[in-house]
């Protein structure tokens, strides 16, 4: 009955059963998955320009033959400065398609990240409700497994393209016959194996997307809320302050959302590290069994060596090197996540910040 209150008795009430304003709210989400998609993918490049050069480090540890040809890491980058293809031309070689596949995975990790959060609320009419209520950590490490595993799928056939052209078929001068340039890689995947192709090794990128995002996005709200709770009141009078992590940028220190962000990158990248050596090794294992020290013992008529499992892939890689085998390259791989994970964050919450 409020409807029929007008301005002509004076009154000017708002109906209770009038419709949302669908208009707004689809220009907000639209809004907000720009920001999203343009911020996540900014954060994601810088971020992986830093890191590049030591994920192509990890890479030919971690796909390697046995025995091993690198004595470490230290090794790796000694071999690769001194390739005639030139340093710094060898550690960032194929960058082109990881710099695509960050702006992806960033960008998807935090359109995810939010879409499951919202989609959670509404299922679950115990969780807060407000616009920017903060979920309990149990709620937002589930989002973070969600998102991981949406961009799963997003993020194999880069990865997939950018191991093919790390990976050095001769390991002596770190060189290779092997085509270099991504489009020429992206067409002899698809001329061998068809569409399909470009997803070998999804399995292990599930693994570790969804628990590494999980870990990720756990791992920094965690540590924003216990710096929260150990900071002085007088330096953050505000009540609001130790429990409300998801808009951190307006209350937070830098030194915080750098510390949170890289505590991520390391839990991120040791929890489930074998996952990502299984699956560098199944996605470079052809180019692995034409090199002269070949991985595999048999090859398959034509040439091409039989295409392995997950599974038969791990359980080889443990017999051949065991334990250590498995987290070959997580050394440099975690020092490495720690300060492009710090600035991931940081550079996307103050954009997004900015931006309002």
């Amino acid at each position: 009955m409020a409807s029929t209150f007008t301005k002509e008795h004076g009154l000017e009430l708002e109906s209770p059963t009038a419709p949302p304003n669908l208009h707004s709210t689809v220009e907000d989400q639209g809004l907000e998955a720009f920001k999203d998609v343009t911020f996540g993918s900014i954060a994601g490049i810088i971020g992986k320009v830093i890191e590049y050069p030591f994920d192509t480090i990890k890479v030919r540890l971690q796909s390697q033959p046995h025995p091993p040809v690198f004595a470490g890491p230290l090794d790796c980058f000694r071999q690769s400065l001194l390739s005639p293809e030139g340093g710094l031309r060898s550690l960032y070689r194929g960058i082109s398609a990881p710099l695509l596949g960050a702006a992806v995975e960033t960008s998807s990790l935090f359109f995810s990240y939010r879409i499951a959060q919202s989609a959670l609320q509404k299922s679950i009419p115990t969780l807060p409700q407000g616009k920017g209520e903060k979920l309990p950590l149990n709620a937002l490490i589930a989002c973070g497994a969600i998102s991981g595993a949406v961009t799963s799928l997003l993020l194999t056939p880069i990865e997939l393209v950018k191991c093919k052209m790390q990976y050095p078929v001769s390991s002596s001068n770190l060189t290779t016959s092997a085509p270099r340039g991504s489009i020429s890689v992206i067409a002899s995947v698809f001329r061998q194996h068809g569409i399909l192709g470009f997803w070998r090794g999804q399995f292990g990128t599930l693994i570790r997307e969804t628990g590494g995002s999980a870990a990720w996005f756990g791992s920094y709200e965690g540590v924003l809320i216990a710096l929260r709770r150990s900071s002085s009141p007088s330096t953050h009078p505000s009540p609001d302050y130790a429990e409300n992590a998801h808009h951190a940028t307006t209350t937070s220190p830098l030194h915080h959302q750098l510390l949170a962000g890289a505590s991520a990158g390391i839990a991120y990248n040791f929890a489930f590290f074998p996952a990502d050596t299984i699956k560098a090794r199944m996605q470079t294992e052809e180019l692995a069994s034409s090199s002269s020290t070949p991985r595999s013992t048999t090859a398959a008529a034509g040439g091409t060596s039989p295409r392995t499992t997950f599974w038969k892939s791990g359980v080889e890689l443990w017999r051949q090197q065991g334990l250590k085998g498995l987290y070959r390259g997580c050394g440099i791989t975690v020092a490495r996540s720690a300060p492009s994970s710090a600035v991931i964050f940081t550079l996307y919450e103050g954009l997004r910040e900015w931006a309002g």
